[in-house]
């Protein structure tokens, strides 16, 4: 193996033992089990959601009220039973039959369960048991999510994935992409062993791969393979093998989607073949990376040029997936609001504040010393991002939804929804949003037969909520939005009210109860009874 292909393979592994902290094992230790499922009420033989306003997932408008009526798991009928204002003539809705469990939903609006598209299952380090993770992303409707890079280990990933489908344990369907060379006994050099990994790893049940950093020629062998074999992709393009492989010459060997936006700039540079990096440049310096990655899009060709739209066309020509992420990176533009989010005083575990604070050594704790100048270039940065990812959904591209949470001060579920608002502030309209976090979600992960879209014949997977969450997605949120009632009365509406995976109905709000208690306990254990904000005794 020759000394560059070493050195960028060692990096790849570096990158994921730092990441995900995971001790450098044969069999990574992992984050707690989940429990035994002891919440849920269903499966039923028959379930009928009834006098709800549907928003199906698709980009249509609302309808309702309607009836949806669910056999073991599938829709089977979807019927309107009148209209807005007028109460409904129950000689027009189909019959309940003996058994059959109903559930009034009169008046809320029903959502496909969402996709999160990026959903790291937590780590050693943040201290985040499985419980914790699972019941944060159901208690805000999320029902699927995708684990890039199965940190856990992808034994410890498809047992869960098993379990979850089984419906065993209270969390949203999983599907498995480990990362590239995962439980290879020697590093990969050539195109044979790639084979061989990827013929592996598809025998063992993985969904798909994760790709960091890797020559080009074995990524060209790694998608080739996973392509034959209906694997999916993704892909991280690190700095540290950007130069030679970006986000458009991935996405012309077959990568399904990409993750991020790293890559994609370095696509559209016209007069630089490499970022612009100050000579003192230390990409495992955590300031330096996020800190020069905040003005990068200020180096690609301008929205609209020649090269943006070459780029843009054939990126949309090839089906190819962009999974932004907006969220994980929204602190660099405005730290103290990502710091000082209300949720993080009850749903943040004590050891995943410890994980968030800064610290030389720990990834995605860069703020030395981040200054207003570093925000300004990050919402530069981010008008560039957006009006791509806008106009990328405007020529009829694919954009999903993931959170990436566990890092950069975003909780799991709560960083998912501020994604929603990220993409609202690109430009989408909220129904375009929904489409992102539901049907494209499902359609990159192959799954469009049966998730993503509230239609006839698809599973049982929904988001239920009071309020109506076009008008303000703020609603989605476990805390709630703030609004004034007719008495002047301060108070909160939203979040999530029934999250149904697989045709079992859960108490979002119950479930969010389950994960304050954790971290009341956490903190309890800990010795401490608030967290304490950075450099403050």
């Amino acid at each position: 193996m020759n000394f560059s292909f070493s050195r960028i393979f060692l990096f790849s592994i570096l990158i994921l033992l730092f990441v995900n902290k995971l001790p450098a094992e044969d069999k990574p230790k992992h984050i707690k089990d989940a429990p035994k499922r002891s919440e849920g009420d269903g499966p039923f033989s028959r379930l009928i959601l009834r006098g709800g306003i549907l928003i199906d997932g698709t980009g249509a408008p609302p309808v309702g009220p309607v009836d949806i009526i669910i056999e073991k798991n599938r829709i089977v009928n979807i019927k309107s039973v009148g209209y807005p204002g007028v109460p409904i003539d129950s000689t027009d809705r189909p019959p309940a039959k003996p058994g059959d469990k109903e559930l009034d939903v009169k008046g809320m609006y029903i959502l496909p369960g969402f996709v999160d598209m990026h959903g790291h299952i937590g780590g050693l380090s943040q201290g985040t048991p499985a419980e914790y993770v699972f019941k944060l992303w159901m208690g805000h409707g999320i029902t699927t999510i995708r684990d890039p890079a199965s940190g856990n280990g992808l034994d410890w990933t498809l047992l869960h994935k098993t379990k979850s489908v089984n419906n065993e344990i209270t969390a949203p369907r999983i599907e498995a992409y480990p990362y590239f060379g995962q439980g290879s006994e020697a590093p990969i050099s050539t195109g044979e062993q790639t084979r061989r990994w990827v013929r592996g790893i598809a025998k063992q049940g993985a969904d798909g791969l994760k790709i960091f950093s890797i020559r080009p020629d074995i990524m060209k062998a790694t998608l080739d393979e996973a392509n034959k074999l209906g694997l999916r992709s993704a892909s991280h393009h690190p700095q540290m093998s950007v130069a030679r492989q970006n986000a458009l010459q991935s996405a012309r060997l077959g990568l399904t989607t990409m993750e991020h936006w790293y890559g994609l700039p370095e696509a559209l540079f016209e007069d630089r073949t490499v970022q612009d990096y100050p000579l003192d440049y230390n990409y495992n310096d955590e300031y330096h990376r996020f800190g020069q990655a905040g003005r990068l899009w200020q180096q690609a060709a301008p929205p609209f040029s020649d090269r943006w739209n070459e780029v843009m066309n054939e990126l949309i020509a090839l089906d190819f997936t962009l999974d932004p992420t907006l969220t994980i990176y929204d602190a660099s533009r405005d730290l103290m609001r990502g710091r000082r989010a209300e949720w993080h005083d009850e749903y943040t575990l004590p050891s995943l504040w410890e994980f968030f604070k800064p610290n030389k050594k720990a990834h995605g704790s860069y703020w030395f010393n981040w200054s207003t100048e570093d925000e300004v270039e990050w919402k530069n940065n981010y008008r560039l991002w957006m009006t791509f990812l806008n106009e990328y959904k405007n020529r009829g591209g694919r954009i999903t939804c993931g959170s990436d949470a566990g890092y950069i001060y975003k909780i799991y579920g709560f960083g998912y929804i501020r994604e929603l608002e990220l993409l609202r502030e690109a430009g989408f309209h909220p129904l375009e949003v929904i489409r992102s976090a539901t049907l494209y979600g499902a359609q990159a992960l192959g799954l469009e037969k049966n998730i993503g879209s509230v239609e006839i014949g698809k599973l049982a997977d929904f988001a239920i909520v009071e309020e109506n969450p076009l008008k303000n997605l703020k609603v989605l949120y476990g805390t709630g939005a703030i609004k004034v009632n007719d008495a002047n009365k301060v108070i909160r509406v939203g979040g999530v009210k029934y999250t149904i995976k697989d045709g079992i109905i859960y108490d979002a709000k119950k479930l969010l109860a389950d994960v304050r208690a954790i971290v009341k306990k956490a903190k309890k254990d800990a010795g401490i009874e608030q967290l304490k904000q950075p450099g403050v005794e």
